[in-house]
């Protein structure tokens, strides 16, 4: 240190001076200044991006909010539709049966409707079988007992004798 005090010269220190304000201006004008807009131009980036990061959070939240909120929607109409289609469903089996049961009443009235005329119609049949039998058998007995003239006579008395006049 002692070397430098004695060394000192006013000259060399004035143009070294001179050269390192003259430094020291051509940095700020050539590199610190441009370092530093560099530098801020970054940093303002940086915030831009940080608020435009926050505000992209903030639209991803509300647009998890809407699709929470449309899918919560899209459930309730899904459960709605599956209700209606029960209703739908056991509404048409309801139905079906009812009409099911009405036919088969009707087939059934029918059927004993049916079986009425033929009962009817065979009742009907065995009368008139039962009748020409019977006249069938009257006379084949008639011709028996009529086969004689005497027979034929105690006949006549005895219907006679059985009809009454008044």
């Amino acid at each position: 240190m002692e070397k430098l005090i004695n060394d000192f010269s006013i000259g060399l220190f004035f143009w070294q001076l001179v050269l390192f304000i003259g430094l020291v201006l051509l940095l700020r004008k050539f590199a610190w200044k441009p370092i530093l807009d560099a530098v801020e131009k970054r940093e303002s980036g940086i915030e831009d991006a940080l608020k435009s990061a926050e505000k992209a959070k903030l639209e991803m939240q509300n647009l998890q909010a809407d699709n929470q909120k449309l899918l919560q929607e899209a459930r309730m109409e899904r459960e709605s539709l599956l209700k209606d289609a029960r209703d739908i469903k056991n509404k048409m089996i309801e139905d079906a049966k009812g009409e099911a049961q009405d036919q088969a009443n009707k087939i059934i009235e029918q059927a004993q409707a049916a079986i009425e005329s033929e009962k009817k119609a065979a009742i009907a049949e065995l009368k008139t079988q039962v009748a020409n039998l019977s006249i069938e058998i009257a006379e084949k007995v008639m011709r028996e007992e009529l086969s004689s003239s005497d027979k034929q006579l105690k006949l006549v008395e005895s219907m006679l004798g059985e009809t009454k006049f008044n």
